[in-house]
């Protein structure tokens, strides 16, 4: 008689219900799988075999054939060898099937029947929740990940023995845990760079600290030593913590990618991905033949660092066009698309010019127009238009080098304005599915970021005088409303959009050159 049991595979990001459906039939002694299964699934084979043997259960001494429904569905992964197992041993009468239909099975079988640990195990169970099972019993390793998941039971295994003596005498300890409880008694986090180690720059502090309160993308150009580098690294310390959604994201795509903490099951701090200018676009943007998340899916919710942003290949610099204006990278295969989110800070920083001294006030750049413009050009204007805030960090003074008083503000000073600025926009925002001013669209733009009449003239004057384009119309406006949050204001003044203005499009000009 043909059993089922059920587990689940992931594609992208989001789960699908497989039934592993088993069946026993006369003929040599074998293991047939199928279903669209690839490689690793297809070794399982082996291993459960040895897994069932060494757990000291009888394996069928006739073929048995697995079918992984939906048979259209590839299914990748090991996390198929513990359900796998368990219909065997469901065919030769060691389980009772009635006693399977309310639960789910992942993990990965070694050759002594211990249950190892597989990636992807919250976005995995979330999708069994969804579908209405109950319980699922997952690897020891993976059940503090998959507990995090409210509204199912999880169960942890070590061995093939122990999950066929929960069936039988000795029932598993269930495993909770308060997701809300756990994110508030890990909200303190210790940084190693902090803006009171920051000399001068006072112009760049706050423009980090707007990027930081409204999640605006922001470009640093100025001479090598002036400390972009360095205030890019401070940045992370002033990010508001995560909210439960965010992190339950987070963790989901970290899962996936194998790279969650066994130790740390939620992610809690916000991801600060520094990607070196080798980096390839599929890199950048995730892909491969099983497409995989690339940095800006791993920046998701936090910032992805580009220093000496003009030394990427134009090309992996452009693909980053869509996903700053989408918040989302869609990757098409042939078979299916899969979509990531993308909802990141780009945190840019470079030199002026090539030899980095373009606008010094010390140094004399020895650049010739021709070479300023090629290195320009490796940023195009659709590309820039799509950073808000676009900040001259020049070199400090001899009396700025030479300060060793502490009075710079530090990280926590700032990071409990920009905590406070963001309170403000989750509040605002708590009806409309966004989390920040950065995430606004035009609509939510013109009802959340009206102006006066005054300062539409301001604005007037801008759009002849810069030039402005219709999206950076609108990102002025956006950045208007952080600055206006920070300053604790409901209303966008005329000052706010003044101090967004100056945050006007980098090009040679600004320096005095070409």
């Amino acid at each position: 008689m043909v059993n089922t049991v059920k587990t689940t595979t992931v594609i992208g990001l989001n789960a699908y219900v497989v039934s592993v459906e088993t069946d026993v039939v006369n003929s040599l002694p074998g293991i047939s799988i199928v279903g669209l299964p690839d490689a690793s699934v297809n070794e399982a084979r082996d291993r459960v075999k040895s897994a069932i043997k060494n757990s000291g259960y009888t394996f069928p001494s006739k073929k048995v054939v697995i079918n992984l429904a939906p048979a259209d569905l590839k299914k990748v992964g090991t996390s198929f060898d513990l359900p796998i197992a368990v219909g065997i041993l469901t065919e030769e009468e060691v389980l009772e099937s009635e006693k399977l239909k309310d639960y789910a099975f992942i993990g990965e079988l070694s050759l002594d029947g211990s249950i190892r640990g597989v990636n992807g195990v919250l976005p995995l169970v979330l999708g069994l929740m969804e579908a209405g099972v109950k319980n699922v019993i997952v690897p020891q390793a993976n059940v503090n990940e998959a507990a995090l998941c409210v509204g199912i039971n999880v169960y942890g295994a070590q061995h093939l023995t122990q999950v066929v003596n929960h069936f039988v005498d000795c029932p598993i300890k269930k495993t909770f845990i308060d997701v809300n409880e756990y994110l508030k008694n890990n909200i303190e986090q210790n940084y190693t760079y902090d803006f009171k180690d920051v000399k001068g720059q006072k112009k760049a502090k706050k423009a980090l600290e707007i990027a930081a309160a409204g999640g605006h993308n922001i470009l640093m150009i100025g001479s090598p030593g002036s400390g972009k580098t360095l205030m890019a690294k401070c940045f992370a310390s002033i990010l508001p913590p995560l909210e439960l959604s965010e992190a339950l994201e987070l963790t989901k795509i970290y899962s996936v990618c194998g790279l969650l903490s066994d130790d740390e099951p939620l992610m809690v701090k916000r991801p600060f991905r520094a990607v070196h200018h080798t980096a390839s676009a599929n890199g950048i943007i995730g892909g491969g033949s099983t497409p995989k998340p690339g940095e800006i899916t791993l920046a998701n919710r936090g910032v992805l660092f580009l220093d000496e942003m003009v030394e990427f290949p134009r090309q992996v610099l452009e693909v980053l066009r869509q996903p700053l204006e989408d918040g989302e990278i869609v990757i098409s295969r042939a078979k299916h698309s899969i979509k990531y989110p993308a909802k990141f800070i780009l945190l840019g920083a470079m030199n002026p010019c090539p030899c980095g001294f373009l606008g010094d006030k010390e140094k004399h750049c020895t650049c010739s127009d021709y070479q300023i413009s090629r290195y320009l050009a490796k940023l195009s204007g659709p590309l820039l238009d799509r950073i808000d805030i676009q900040v001259d960090v020049p070199r400090l003074t001899t009396e700025e080098l030479l300060n060793s008083t502490d009075n710079e503000e530090d990280s926590n000073t700032i990071r409990n304005r920009v905590v406070k600025a963001r309170m403000m926009q989750i509040e605002r925002y708590k009806n409309e599915n966004i989390l920040t001013n950065s995430e606004l669209n035009s609509e939510l733009i013109k009802k959340y970021c009206k102006i006066d009449e005054k300062s539409q003239e301001l604005l007037k004057v801008a759009i002849v005088k810069y030039q402005l384009s219709g999206r950076r119309y609108d990102r002025i406006l956006k950045l208007a409303r952080t600055i206006a949050d920070l300053d604790n204001s409901v209303d966008i003044k005329q000052i706010h959009l003044m101090q967004a203005l100056q945050f006007k499009v980098f090009n040679a000009e600004t320096y005095g050159k070409v």
